[in-house]
């Protein structure tokens, strides 16, 4: 799911169009919107009642079961966005380590030897595949981060620099399948056929060592565009931020009108990257 700052109050206005009968128009202001969206005493005629909190519900809503469900979902998106920008975070961080890991290749000369080579190209899928393992279950359906543009792009990409036929070219070879490198089309894991390397390496090592530097600074550098300021992570991140520091600085307003809604009971990968964002936070 793509996050927008506006995505609580869309959901916020849709409840009052629902509980009284009114549209109200979402904009790209977040705080605007979300503020108009719950502010249903302002739109209600004068109806207070002598107790106006039972069991967690605004008794002065002309619905206030729907009131309280709507700020269940509140607290439930909360724990979600809180989840995700844990889960994104850590991404981000192992996209760091995965740029440092394709850099460390360009360390591969002429004069080195071909065992080392191998090892550093085996190590290197390691690497890669163990990044795949555990990022790729959270962009699937069902997922933590499903629908997460961020988060599929950054998989995405870097298979794609992995399966890029251009490196090495000048030099009569096709990328790294020519060297052995493959990805599974449906384990989307890294192989390296020990033997076809070798055969190249026999024929053209120059030419192989070209490929992977070659390799090595294209990969790198698509690994650090989706870390750059302004781009897919960084992007995501903010967004979840402003949404999480909102509902922060406005959750007593919201019980107060909307009353408490049940507390969120998150289960899975969202309990398990929320304790992470707790823990982080010191919550």
């Amino acid at each position: 799911m793509n996050i927008s700052p506006a995505t609580i109050a869309i959901d916020i206005a849709r409840f009052k169009s629902q509980s009284l009968n009114s549209l109200v128009e979402s904009t790209s202001d977040f705080k605007s919107t979300f503020a108009s969206a719950v502010s249903l005493s302002s739109l209600e005629p004068g109806s207070a009642i002598t107790n106006p909190m039972a069991a967690g519900r605004n008794m002065s809503l002309p619905d206030p079961e729907s009131a309280y469900k709507m700020m269940t979902t509140i607290n439930n998106q909360d724990a979600l966005y809180k989840a995700q920008f844990s889960e994104l975070s850590q991404m981000k961080n192992s996209v760091e380590q995965m740029e440092d890991a394709g850099r460390s290749l360009g360390g591969i000369t002429a004069d080195t030897g071909n065992d080392s080579i191998k090892s550093r190209l085996q190590d290197f899928a390691g690497q890669y595949n163990a990044w795949i393992q555990r990022f790729a279950p959270t962009t699937q359906h069902g997922g933590l981060l499903a629908g997460t543009q961020a988060a599929q792009i950054s998989i995405y990409e870097l298979e794609q620099s992995v399966k890029n036929v251009f490196n090495g070219i000048h030099d009569g070879l096709r990328g790294l399948g020519d060297l052995g490198i493959s990805i599974g089309s449906s384990t989307k894991l890294m192989s390296l056929d020990g033997a076809k390397l070798d055969a190249v390496l026999a024929a053209n090592k120059r030419g192989v060592v070209n490929t992977v530097r070659e390799f090595s600074a294209n990969f790198a550098k698509a690994a650090d565009l989706l870390n750059a300021d302004n781009n897919f992570i960084p992007n995501q991140l903010n967004n979840l931020d402003r949404v999480i520091d909102y509902i922060s600085d406005n959750k007593v307003s919201l019980q107060k009108e909307f009353g408490t809604g049940d507390a969120a009971r998150p289960t899975g990968q969202v309990a398990k990257a929320l304790s992470a964002y707790n823990l982080v936070s010191g919550l």
